[in-house]
């Protein structure tokens, strides 16, 4: 609004403040209407002082008007003090000590005005149909006419205190009229004034922090509070406003928006500042390492914060190379400084996750230092599986499979073992790429086929018991515990579908494998050896009849 509308509407304002004030007037003077005068006590009697005031009866006057905060008499009989009229009852007038004292001083106060357009408080005290009566704190009774308060809701404003100004006084009537709504709409003004220029603005504002609350923070800019949410405070995220700011601080803010229906102002501190995002986008490349402080530790997770308003996502599997690692806590504490390496940069999604396992040394590395294949170490169950059982060797996991638990094929380990167990194991497989280690505790046993071996050997006809037949031959029960295969085309002329299990066969050992628990049988070999050797015994009675004989002719 210009210089010279104000200046109009100022003008109309008073113009209408004129026109109203014989009603105002009129209205103030319903209870004020008597003047003072002096009067002397005759009588206390009853809670109530008679009071000779050089009418036919004297006036009354409430025990309580001349009485201090501690019920002691201010007055006594005889005494003489002023009292103001301020009604009648059964012809008697009634009076009133403290009314008398505040027309006195509203009557110091009209003397001693010079007129200023200052604003004061005031405090209810009372109200009429024209208004309200009001005090200062030095007790200079006002009135307040019902049209310039401005109360939405009059019902509970007794004793509450408001700002105002006075807008006419009146010697003669020796009433002062004050406004509570010229106040108010002149606030309203400049704060439509004040948002305007706000709202308008783009650059950065400097603001006061006024109130700070779990949602955020309510920010003076130029005599209007705007709020800037939690959300709106870093680049971080949403951030508890207490932990950075306190009340009273100076804070750089944006505008958002503003709600003309709510009249509700939004800002941002974030805006204000520099975006850190566009600052590391290019200056930070996957696989660099860089120095952060853990700022909270949630399960499964952590938060590290680089120093520029950026926090990284610390996940637990990048935290150490634990597999069974869950809780952040038994690795880092909040406060910490960490090195840590960047594996992940999305500065559109504002995403970034960092490692710290990455930085430290691998366990398999470490534990090839200290371990080969064929050591036979000890170790604890960790736990036990349909497949085998994971066995924990210093700082490492390996596995034990079901097939390498035992040299009996039936055995599984969840029936040779549960959690907690130690066990000696030998080393069988260590994959540096896989980074997995195989365990053994069969091949710390002498296999069957091994002990079997000590009294049987290869090129021996044995017979056993068929245990099972498959498509491609048979397997044999040597003894307990020893099994002999027996291929299709090792069988000769007997024909596999001719066979059953139980039937006894005899064979000869063509193969024997102890590290692989193996044995090989061969129906044909021993056909051929059996073969063999009725020849060579054909052969050696053939020779002996033919010597016989020429020796025979010779002779």
């Amino acid at each position: 609004m210009s210089e010279a509308n104000k200046k109009v509407q100022n003008r109309l304002e008073d113009i209408v403040i004129e026109e109203d004030f014989e009603q105002m007037l009129e209205e103030s003077f319903r209870t004020d209407e008597e003047a003072t005068t002096q009067g002397v006590i005759v009588e206390i009697k009853d809670g109530e002082v008679f009071v000779n005031i050089g009418q036919k009866s004297e006036g009354i006057l409430i025990l309580e008007e001349i009485q201090d905060d501690k019920g002691g008499l201010i007055f006594k009989e005889g005494d003489t003090l002023e009292v103001a009229i301020i009604g009648s009852r059964g012809g008697r007038s009634l009076l009133s000590h403290k009314k008398a004292l505040r027309k006195q001083k509203v009557k110091e106060f009209i003397e001693n005005y010079k007129e200023d357009d200052s604003v004061f408080d005031v405090k209810i005290i009372g109200k009429n149909r024209g208004g309200f009566v009001a005090v200062d704190e030095n007790g200079v009774e006002f009135f307040l006419p019902r049209s310039q308060s401005n109360f939405k809701d009059a019902n509970n404003i007794i004793n509450k205190t408001f700002k105002v100004k006075i807008i006419k006084i009146d010697k003669e009537a020796q009433s002062i009229v004050i406004s509570r709504k010229k106040i108010v709409d002149e606030e309203r003004r400049k704060r439509k004034e004040i948002i305007s220029n706000v709202i308008n603005q783009e650059e950065i504002i400097e603001g006061v922090v006024k109130k700070i609350t779990t949602y955020g923070m309510f920010v003076d800019v130029g005599g209007v509070d705007g709020l800037v949410h939690y959300s709106e405070i870093s680049y971080k995220g949403p951030v508890n406003p207490s932990s950075l700011y306190n009340e009273g601080d100076k804070v750089p803010v944006k505008v958002i928006k503003y709600d003309k229906e709510k009249k509700h102002l939004s800002l941002s501190i974030k805006l204000a500042m520099p975006d850190p995002w566009e600052e590391i986008k290019d200056g930070l490349e996957l696989g660099d390492t860089i120095k952060v402080t853990v700022s909270n530790i949630e399960p499964y997770r952590a938060f590290v914060d680089l120093g520029n308003d950026i926090e990284g996502f610390l996940h637990i599997s990048e935290i150490s190379w634990d597999k069974n690692a869950k809780n952040p806590k038994d690795y880092i504490s909040e406060g910490q400084e960490l090195d840590v390496e960047v594996i992940e940069i999305n500065a559109k999604e504002r995403r970034l996750r960092v490692s710290l396992k990455n930085l430290l040394t691998k366990p398999f590395d470490e534990f090839l230092k200290k371990h080969k294949v064929g050591d036979i170490v000890k170790g604890v169950i960790t736990s036990v599986t349909n497949f085998g059982a994971f066995v924990k060797i210093s700082n490492m996991e390996g596995l034990l499979h079901n097939e390498d638990a035992s040299w009996d094929r039936n055995d599984k380990c969840k029936d040779l073992y549960k959690v907690g167990d130690e066990i000696e194991v030998k080393i069988i497989k260590l994959d540096k790429d896989a980074q997995k280690i195989s365990l053994s505790v069969k091949e710390l046993q002498k296999s069957p086929v091994q002990i079997y071996a000590q009294n049987h050997h290869v090129n021996e006809i044995i017979s056993g018991k068929i245990r099972d037949i498959k498509d491609f031959g048979l397997f044999v029960e040597l003894q307990e515990g020893v099994d002999a295969l027996i291929h299709k085309e090792d069988l000769g002329n007997i024909d596999l579908s001719s066979l059953k299990v139980g039937d006894s066969i005899e064979a000869l050992i063509v193969f024997i494998d102890e590290k692989k628990n193996r044995i090989r049988l061969s129906v044909k070999s021993l056909a051929r050896m059996k073969e063999r050797e009725a020849l060579n015994e054909i052969n050696d009675n053939d020779k002996v009849t033919l010597g016989d004989i020429i020796k025979d002719q010779l002779s």
